[in-house]
């Protein structure tokens, strides 16, 4: 059945249950009671620090929504892209869309409007929901998308070139549309990037985005009174799919909108969280606050926490260490996955598998996984190229037969693009990547899209980004400037010239040097690697006895 599916049913049984609570510290004058007293005092206006939502007014939304949707033409097949922070209307307008039989397009809130531009574009959007702090970027790009016919604005103020999604879903009707979906239908499209930089158009049916949830709730065991603090953007596939496990059981989820240590501890204690996702300097941050006594644990309610699991980037096993001498009593999860396998968890550690900190994992729930040559021959000893197979596996690179082709073959196989080993247990750890993709922080980071602006400066010869290992973000973009003869540049004058770039793009190490290149002109980056991070950048971590982390 289709994923939205889940939603009816969970409104059906659950109706008067909380499906979602927002989150927003950003709000000023919020009173010295707790959480649930303030909500008894202050209705869910716009600008409230806390809203909550049950699963019979979520579907509501999203069936008002659907119905607006149909009313300005929308169809099954269309597409309608998301450009929203995280909130509490994000995840009813992502199922009002599916509920048309239409697309949803998730757009990365980080996104210029030259990348917006671009992927609204690829992905054939025929709508675009949008919130506040995009409006200087849709309007600039409106004369440039012009297949987007309608535009939809949530928040206060609504632009005069869009129509105010809050005020005409009111005169929607609740009932839910009568759109025959399967699970074989097409669902969503989610963006990715390989080593060119530019955005793959990412196609899912709905049997993928179901299988998600399945994997979630296999994985991670999550139940009606499990409680999910969600706090990455749920444009990313990593943060909407983890979510997936609540919708599938029906249990609440708490959205966050912001990352500070105090904020995740409050809200795992004010709102009795038992799950929650972090990525690696998000964990590091709240260690650090404990440990320098900003945190006190005894100030708040955690015994119900059971369960903190890291995605996204590699996870230092050290860190783990710690965080068991914190939190003994808590089990830890890691998972891997690529938006192309909808997704976390085709590989996953497992609970019960602490001891094996440093791997990515086992075959996830309903996956299958092999390691191949270069000749996509599969091996069972050294390292290869990982590649996996299951139901959340993409349909395609929307629009794109060749780059489809180069990673999806006629058996379903999906090739990652990144390097792996098994031990002798069968775990797998990743080598290395084939792609030159950044993970810095949970974000993925293109350098050819930082090295082509470089070459904008005029005192620049040559220029090659590389990640390098930082402790707290797994990563970070490093760049390698030859420099013209007879010109200087400092690093100052690099740092202000990356200015213009958006602030997670900008190179947090720069390094003067020469750019080596083979014969045919190709950067040899394994050279710089090897130069600058040592043998291998993603050496394979030491395993951690298990009593170590107890």
């Amino acid at each position: 059945m289709p994923i939205t599916e889940y939603l009816t049913k969970n409104a059906t049984y659950f109706k008067n249950d909380v499906a979602l609570v927002e989150i927003n510290p950003d709000v000023k004058n919020i009173p010295h009671v707790t959480w649930r007293e303030y909500s008894l005092i202050e209705s869910n206006r716009s600008g409230a620090f806390r809203k909550q939502m049950t699963w019979g007014e979520f579907d509501i939304k999203a069936n008002r929504f659907a119905n607006l949707l149909l009313t300005r033409g929308i169809k099954k097949g269309d597409k309608v892209a998301i450009l929203l922070m995280n909130c509490i209307d994000w995840l009813p307008i992502y199922f009002g869309i599916l509920k048309t039989g239409a697309l949803a397009v998730p757009l990365n809130y980080r996104y210029t409007a030259d990348e917006i531009e671009y992927c609204v574009n690829q992905a054939d959007a025929d709508a675009l929901v949008f919130g506040p702090e995009f409006i200087g970027r849709v309007e600039e790009i409106l004369d440039k998308i012009p297949k987007v016919k309608n535009s939809f604005y949530v928040g206060e103020d609504c632009p005069s070139f869009a129509d105010s999604y809050e005020k005409l879903i009111g005169y929607c009707s609740s009932i839910a549309p009568s759109v025959y979906i399967t699970d074989e239908d097409d669902g969503a499209i989610y963006f990715s990037s390989g080593t060119t930089g530019f955005p793959k158009a990412i196609l899912h049916k709905h049997r993928s985005l179901v299988h998600s949830a399945k994997v979630e709730q296999a994985h991670h065991g999550q139940t009606k009174d499990d409680v999910f603090l969600c706090i990455p953007p749920l444009y990313h596939t990593g943060a909407k799919m983890h979510w997936f496990g609540s919708l599938y059981t029906g249990g609440k989820a708490v959205i966050l909108r912001g990352v500070s240590p105090e904020w995740i501890i409050r809200c795992v204690s004010e709102e009795c969280c038992t799950i929650v996702w972090l990525l690696v300097p998000w964990a590091q941050d709240i260690l650090d606050a404990i440990d320098s006594g900003r945190i006190n644990l005894d100030d708040y309610e955690i015994s119900q926490w059971r369960l903190m699991h890291i995605g996204a980037q590699p996870v230092p096993p050290t860190l783990i260490k710690r965080w068991k001498k914190v939190f003994p009593n808590h089990d830890y999860d890691t998972n891997y996955g690529l938006s192309e396998s909808i997704g976390p968890g085709c590989v996953h550690l497992g609970v019960e598998n602490t001891h094996k900190v440093g791997a990515i994992g086992i075959p996830g729930y309903g996956w299958e996984v092999k390691i191949v040559d270069e000749n996509r021959s599969e091996i069972t000893e050294g390292v290869g190229e990982l590649a996996v197979k299951g139901p959340g596996v993409m349909t395609c690179y929307y629009k794109d037969p060749k780059a489809t082709e180069e990673v999806l073959d006629s058996e379903g196989w999906l090739y990652t693009g990144d390097m792996a080993e098994r031990d002798g247990d069968g775990f797998i750890y990743l080598v290395d990547r084939k792609k030159d993709v950044i993970i810095s922080g949970g974000e993925n980071i293109y350098p050819v899209q930082i090295e082509d602006f470089l070459r904008g400066n005029n005192a620049i010869k040559d220029v090659a980004v590389i990640g390098l290992p930082d402790q707290r973000l797994g990563e970070i973009a490093t760049a390698v400037i030859e420099v013209k003869p007879d010109f200087t540049l400092t690093e100052d004058e690099v740092n202000e010239f990356c200015k213009e770039l958006p602030r997670y793009k900008r190179p947090r190490k720069i390094i003067f040097a020469d750019v080596p290149r083979n014969p045919t002109g190709k950067i040899e980056k394994p050279v710089l690697r090897k130069i600058y991070c040592g043998e291998s950048v993603v050496a394979r971590q030491n395993e951690i006895d298990l009593n170590e982390l107890k």
